[in-house]
């Protein structure tokens, strides 16, 4: 079975038969199993979309068929490899390191998910892989892929639980 969506480390995104642009991380694309904790790296494999967070006070509910949350100002992701929530949802204030979800910018008004080293997190595997937007310079990401609003909404719209999204090392034809 293929992957229901494919990103490139050069920038391309496949997206219901078309091609359209994507962001990586800022180090590129490395094998999932030999990305660490804060490297950069985007990790290549085919990994599901588990959820869907949004901002309720910039966009309506996206529509899809993920499962969906609303964020809050509360809402965090527990980056800490030593913390027993590690690559984990976390509520604010969280004494060990996380990263905040409810951002100033637009890159996190709409995040996926997607399922990587989460079954269980194996520190220091890497955490908070999601698909969330661009920035407008299309600048890299921590090692997530990163699309446009509206593909964001494209994406979503196609996706139903069980929908996976590929991260590619190298173009495999």
């Amino acid at each position: 079975m293929s992957a229901d969506f494919v990103a490139f480390g050069d920038g391309r995104f496949l997206l219901a038969g078309r091609e359209t642009r994507c962001s990586v991380g800022r180090s590129g694309i490395i094998a999932g199993k030999d990305k660490r904790e804060g490297d950069g790296f985007s990790p290549a494999g085919t990994w599901p979309m588990r959820r869907v967070f949004y901002r309720p006070d910039r966009l309506d509910a996206p529509k899809t068929l993920l499962p969906l949350v609303p964020l809050t100002p509360e809402d965090g992701w527990c980056d800490a490899p030593d913390d027993p929530l590690y690559n984990r949802w976390v509520k604010l204030p969280y004494s060990a390191s996380h990263e905040n979800l409810w951002l100033e910018d637009h890159v996190y008004d709409v995040i996926v998910e997607l399922g990587y080293n989460d079954d269980p997190p194996v520190p220091p595997l890497g955490s908070a892989i999601f698909l969330h937007l661009a920035r407008p310079d299309w600048g890299p990401t921590a090692g997530c892929v990163a699309v446009t609003l509206d593909d964001m909404l494209e994406i979503l719209r196609l996706s139903a639980r069980g929908s996976e999204i590929e991260i590619r090392l190298q173009d495999q034809g």
